[in-house]
């Protein structure tokens, strides 16, 4: 053999292990993140049901107990061993991201753990008065708009057992909020005021006006006349011995032992370990480990910029005085609430995608298949709720749903409805979230969860307002700038809570000084801030890395820059911590300039 043929044929055995290696190592690689995710959702049945995965409707994991808690640890280390064990450079590149991801994933979910924190719940300060709050998501749920299916007769069935499940959950989050108090890890007295007129409705309303009990009202005609008597009854049987008293109990709970015991601070600074917790949540919120002091004077300079282009919008109006005069005006005057009802307002919303549709196409080649809906938030939950995007279900089943909280139509204020639809809607969460479901992933990236890339997505859309054709009206770019400047003050407000000591006075009178919002609305956002700490820097912390990584493009690619191109790399492989993404999108630029 001659040596030319003894060097081609080496290489092209040398190539050929290599591939074997890469296709072997993408296997288990594959394999690992599988068992995963059926594990985890075994164990978290009520998140399979949200994820439209069947066969979980009659369980509901007590994410709180501790049973629970250690499960999830076991399961979070023997992944992470599995991981370990691998050698990444046997893997192609798209699987390099899988495993990247799904490590991250596994490492941020096992230090929440052992800080007894878990899906983004503190287990000793299980109830508040946000949105996320179990007790009232639950509720959600039951009524049959959201997740909870409520189709078949074994849906309604499935459901019913989960019932006295959440009754258990009760009593286990009053043992824990027990055990809070004696160890000096309570929530903010302030916002926990909010809870029991939250809870009210759910058991002093008569049963066949329950919202447990509106999948009665809309059982399916396919439904034998025996089955509708049976459900009728035992939902009515249900509603009023399990449901209503569990809800009672956790409502006296809270008014006799709990809010008399809550602390009478703000931040976590006051709470037992709260300094290190700080610290986790800003890690598991933003996926950085970021300097709070840093985050603080980033926030500073960011209102100033805001500012500077609010005093130029009242400029462009005409408006005679000064910033604050020209927040009452906005807040106000009649001309900035036209609304009649409740409709009304979702119908503008509706309208605005027709609006942008023109530009859709230049901006984005890649869109959503999902059926997409705007809703009003429930009445019972509207106090702690701010708007909300609930993503579809995989299977098609179930919409993606905007919702937003409407309490009084006549008094809904105009000034910065675009700007809400862009972030909650289109091209905000509705095309991140159902097009990282539509996406060909390993399933636990089809539903993986990153704030500060969803929720830097959202303000991301909020920016390409103009391009979009929308803020034609001065108002409504004051409405972006309104927000905008919203999401920089919390940068200020949340360390400044949580870091630094501030009182919930000062923070409210922070947010007065710089939007123009009523007291109520800035202390239902200072209240949202105490119980849910470092979610709220999520927002600018993506959105910056995104714009940083969107400049990046435009000056090394040049002519060769695609709008299009860099929204599809930001999209098609789901949610990340911005620091993979980061690295991704400098590889795609690279090759960009290889080509």
């Amino acid at each position: 053999m001659s040596t030319r043929s003894f060097v081609f044929l080496f290489f092209l055995f040398t190539g050929l292990q290599v591939v074997a290696q890469k296709s072997e190592g993408s296997l288990q690689l594959k394999s690992i993140a599988a068992h995963y995710y059926a594990d985890y959702l075994a164990l978290n049945p009520s998140v399979a049901t949200s994820r439209g995965t069947p066969g979980y409707g009659d369980k509901m994991e007590i994410n709180i107990s501790d049973g629970y808690l250690r499960d999830a640890l076991l399961l979070n280390r023997r992944y992470l061993d599995s991981l370990q064990r691998m050698d990444v450079n046997t893997l192609p590149e798209a699987d390099r991201l899988t495993m990247q991801i799904l490590r991250f994933l596994l490492q941020r979910d096992l230090d929440g753990l052992q800080r007894n924190i878990t899906t983004s719940c503190m287990a000793l300060r299980p109830v508040d008065q946000f949105v996320f709050s179990f007790p009232t998501s639950f509720a959600t749920g039951a009524s049959g708009t959201g997740s909870i299916p409520f189709r078949s007769v074994r849906h309604y069935d499935d459901f019913l057992k989960r019932l006295p499940i959440f009754a258990q959950w009760i009593d286990v989050a009053i043992k824990n909020m027990n055990e809070g108090i004696r160890q000096g890890n309570t929530s903010p007295q302030a916002a926990m005021k909010k809870v029991p007129e939250q809870l009210k409705p759910l058991f002093e309303t008569e049963t066949t006006q329950h919202i447990f009990y509106k999948p009665i009202l809309a059982l399916p005609d396919s439904f034998s006349r025996e089955n509708k008597q049976r459900l009728t009854k035992e939902y009515t049987h249900a509603i009023d011995n399990i449901v209503k008293p569990a809800y009672k109990k956790l409502h006296d709970y809270f008014v006799k032992t709990y809010i008399p015991k809550a602390r009478t601070t703000s931040g976590l600074l006051d709470n037992a370990g709260g300094k290190e917790e700080y610290r986790y949540w800003l890690r598991y919120w933003n996926t950085q480990d970021l300097d709070p002091d840093s985050v603080f004077a980033y926030g500073l300079s960011e209102v100033a910029r805001v500012r500077r282009g609010m005093d130029s919008i009242k400029t462009v109006t005409g408006f005679k005085g000064d910033l604050p005069a020209f927040f009452e005006y906005v807040k106000t005057d009649k001309k900035f609430f036209p609304f009649t009802s409740e409709q009304e307002v979702l119908d503008r919303f509706r309208s605005f995608q027709n609006k942008m549709a023109p530009s859709l196409n230049r901006m984005f080649s890649l869109t959503p298949k999902s059926a997409f809906e705007i809703r009003a938030t429930e009445k019972f939950r509207q106090s702690g709720a701010n708007a909300q995007y609930v993503r579809p279900a995989r299977d098609g089943s179930r919409p993606g749903v905007f919702y937003e909280v409407i309490s009084d139509a006549l008094k809904y204020n105009v000034v910065g409805m675009e700007t809400l639809f862009l972030h909650e809607a289109i091209p905000g969460h509705h095309f991140q979230v159902a097009l990282q479901q539509e996406m060909t992933l390993p399933e636990f990236r089809g539903s993986a969860f990153f704030a500060a890339f969803s929720e830097g997505w959202g303000l991301y859309a909020e920016t390409l307002g103009l391009e979009l054709g929308m803020y034609s009206d001065p108002y409504q770019y004051l409405g972006r700038l309104n927000a905008d400047m919203e999401r920089s003050v919390r940068l200020v407000v949340d360390v400044g809570i949580h870091h630094k000591g501030w009182t919930r006075e000062k923070a409210i009178e922070y947010i007065l000084a710089n939007q123009p919002v009523t007291p109520e609305v800035a202390a239902q956002r200072i209240e949202r801030y105490m119980v849910i700490p470092g979610q709220a820097l999520s927002y600018k912390i993506g959105e910056r890395k995104i714009l940083f990584l969107r400049k990046l493009a435009q000056q090394r690619l040049g002519k060769a820059f695609d709008i299009r191109e860099f929204h599809v790399q930001i999209l098609k492989d789901g949610a990340m911590p911005l620091d993979i993404l980061d690295q991704k999108v400098r590889a795609w630029i690279d090759s960009k300039i290889k080509k």
